[in-house]
């Protein structure tokens, strides 16, 4: 059986994802009813789920989800990295219903304008404390921002960075660099590991191909190795370009049957402690 490092569900009765834009077909509810049939379809019976908004109230919502499912094995929340006791608060969430479920912190740092904000004192204090409390810190961010990716694990060696979406890469430009000297930059440093996911997203989604997307799968398994590597369906933010079932047949086909069960099982076992 597989893990699924990388998933997301929403319910826009409780809070508006004012990422999606009107008229996308993501804007409607996604739980994990409709996300299991499908994910044990592809062979998968552990997930990881990882946060939608920079809003404090949904990491406890995910890790009490997390506690009365059966498929989800591990929950990247959010908190606010940058407030003095940040360390106090990812105690109080392990101590919440369903805390043990939490195995990470992310921020939408493709969201920031500063490309270096990931250096700023504060951000690293938060970071450091993430690294005490024995959690991982999931890293979205676009390709401008993996230099201030790679200062800023170089400063941390105790805390395990784990890339997602391959750095958003310009798949659909088919450009590959400065992409892939700066995510070979990243792989360079042992405590940083890569998802093999989203990357239907950042190509056509209405005509991409297996050919479009190996370069840059075939960039980060040379980069950071089978060990380092791990599956993530991105469901439900793949399912404009390709389905659950897709998306998992792809991963495959991209990778040697040699290495499979380490980015599909082991890699995020691992790193997630799950």
């Amino acid at each position: 059986m597989s893990v699924d490092a990388h998933h997301h569900v929403w319910d826009l009765s409780v809070r508006d994802q004012d990422w999606i834009a009107e008229g996308s077909p993501l804007r409607r509810d996604f739980g994990v009813g409709d996300l299991a049939p499908e994910a044990r379809a592809a062979g998968v019976d552990r997930t990881v789920l990882v946060q939608t908004v920079t809003v404090a109230e949904e990491t406890p919502e995910f890790l009490a989800l997390a506690a009365g499912s059966d498929l989800i094995a591990g929950v990247v929340g959010w908190t606010d990295l940058t407030r003095a006791d940040v360390a106090d608060e990812l105690a109080r969430l392990r101590e919440l219903p369903g805390g043990r479920y939490l195995k990470g912190i992310r921020h939408q740092v493709q969201g920031e304008s500063d490309p270096e904000w990931l250096l700023r004192a504060d951000v690293r204090r938060g970071l450091a404390a993430v690294a005490d409390a024995g959690l991982v810190y999931d890293l979205v961010v676009l390709p401008g921002q993996l230099p201030a990716c790679v200062r800023a694990a170089a400063a941390l060696p105790g805390l395990t960075f784990v890339l997602d979406h391959l750095g958003k890469p310009p798949v659909a430009a088919g450009e590959l660099e400065p992409w892939a000297r700066d995510v070979r930059a990243l792989a360079a440093l042992p405590h940083t590991v890569c998802k093999l996911s989203g990357m239907v997203t950042e190509a056509d989604p209405a005509s991409w191909t297996v050919d479009d997307l190996r370069p840059y799968a075939d960039t980060v398994l040379e980069a950071f190795g089978p060990a380092r590597l791990m599956f993530g369906s991105d469901w439900p933010v793949c399912t404009p370009a390709a389905s659950y079932g897709e998306v998992m047949d792809l991963a495959r086909r991209l990778t040697d049957p040699g290495d499979h069960v380490e980015i599909f099982e082991t890699t995020a076992a691992r790193v997630y402690g799950l």
